[in-house]
């Protein structure tokens, strides 16, 4: 049974703070996740200077400026992302962090992590997939806001430039996500088109759906979190805080163990249990030697220590070789 792959995503709540960087990754380690996901950018190389924020990004920060004047002030150095990645390591936690343009790539094959994410806004960035393509490590792309032939398309621009290890994350890009949005269903047919491992990016509110993916075959399940939630920057009301995160990564441990396989044999538990709830078939009331079992003597009750009830149409009509007393387990 193939273990969930849990991204605590860390993203940019760190507000461009190294030390609060630090903490999230002590939190998710506490929390249980396998990987701490940030997000590397330079805002030059990301978006023009004119570039309008997105609505929830306004209605998050409460602020009405542009993108490149907010992503500025929540860029890390590379000197950051070097210490970063050595906490990981120390603390036996995955590194991981999406790059968002050209030169973030560089810097991420630098300090040579194991994977790379791409985020839904790039998968319609060809140059940016070929550049990840070459590295030639194993890929999880997230495909919020495509089309079939627009995965389709950018999953073979992956395969054509070196790609061979590649994953899809179901993802609805809304921050929150409503619920009525999210068609967990898309999964299972990401996995039959694709042939690939699959999984969820999950914005919605709370950690249900998350849990719900998971249950539904979900491989990697990648949520955002935050130290708390009223900090100010874009995404901070949209993310769990540690203790949630810790509540949706040990369900989603619980559910893997309840997921199993498609054999129906009695558990041990239920053996143990089986004699206590099931039934034998029982005198109804006295019965003398000689007479015939019938449905006006005969009856079914616990425990399941003598003839099964299945065996009812066999012992009604035969002859009863003793005397039974009310309750008395019958015998031939």
């Amino acid at each position: 049974m193939s273990r969930v792959y849990i991204i605590a995503e860390a993203g940019v709540n760190h507000n461009g703070d190294l030390e609060i960087a630090k903490k999230m990754i002590s939190a998710a380690k506490q929390a249980g996740a396998d990987a701490i996901k940030f997000q590397t950018f330079f805002a030059e190389n990301l978006v023009t200077k004119e570039a309008q924020m997105a609505r929830y990004q306004q209605q998050n920060t409460g602020r009405k400026e542009t993108q490149f004047e907010m992503l500025k002030k929540l860029e890390l150095s590379y000197g950051d992302y070097e210490i970063l990645k050595k906490m990981c390591d120390e603390e036996n936690i995955e590194f991981l962090s999406t790059p968002f343009d050209i030169e973030s790539i560089e810097i991420l094959q630098k300090l040579n992590v194991r994977k790379f994410k791409i985020p839904s806004g790039e998968v319609t960035n060809y140059p940016y997939l070929v550049q990840i393509a070459q590295t030639e490590k194993p890929i999880i792309m997230s495909s919020g806001m495509c089309t079939w032939d627009e995965l389709t398309e950018a999953v073979n621009v992956l395969k054509e430039y070196g790609a061979k290890d590649i994953s899809l994350l179901h993802c609805t890009t809304e921050y929150p996500a409503p619920f009525n949005d999210v068609n967990l269903k898309v999964m299972e047919a990401m996995k039959n088109k694709f042939k690939v491992k699959v999984g969820y990016s999950d914005h919605t509110k709370g950690i249900e759906i998350a849990i719900a993916a998971a249950a539904l075959g979900a491989e990697i399940i990648e949520k955002h979190f935050t130290l708390d939630k009223n900090l100010e920057g874009p995404d901070h009301k949209a993310s769990l805080e540690p203790l949630e995160l810790e509540a949706m990564v040990q369900a989603i441990r619980n559910v893997e163990k309840a997921k199993g396989n498609d054999k129906k044999v009695p558990s041990e538990a239920e053996l143990r249990n089986m004699v206590v709830v099931r039934k034998s078939i029982v005198a109804k009331r006295d019965i003398k030697a000689g007479e015939i079992f019938s449905e006006e003597n005969l009856t079914t009750k616990r425990p399941a220590t003598g003839i099964s009830p299945m065996m009812w149409k066999a012992i009604i009509g035969q002859k009863a070789m003793r005397d039974f007393m009310k309750d008395e387990q019958i015998e031939l």
